[in-house]
């Protein structure tokens, strides 16, 4: 089982947590972008929808991204998953012959 949480962990480590980042920070960049698009155009009087587009869509990436880091982070508290040390709900090895020190 040991073996199991360790490949759940680092795949969680290096391909999921990733991910979530970039996507968010993609999502950010869109917002930021669509609001310097949707303010120039204003300034110049002409159409400023692709600017609103562009600042819904990052925002929608953004709720999204937050959202699935929600719900890895609900899954993971219900069911008593410990991602951080893979190790947490094994029981470790007690060698019953020599007690305790």
């Amino acid at each position: 089982m040991g073996e199991a949480a360790d490949i759940v962990t680092r795949f969680r480590i290096y391909l999921i947590d990733p991910a979530i980042l970039i996507v968010f920070a993609v999502g950010f960049f869109f917002f930021v972008f669509g609001l310097v698009e949707f303010l120039w155009k204003l300034n110049e009087g002409g159409d400023n929808k692709e600017g609103k587009q562009h600042m819904i869509w990052g925002i929608v990436g953004m709720l999204i991204m937050v959202s699935v880091y929600g719900i890895l982070s609900l899954v993971t508290n219900t069911f008593g998953i410990d991602l951080q040390n893979p190790n947490a709900g094994t029981i470790p090895n007690v060698n019953v012959g020599q007690g305790f020190r």
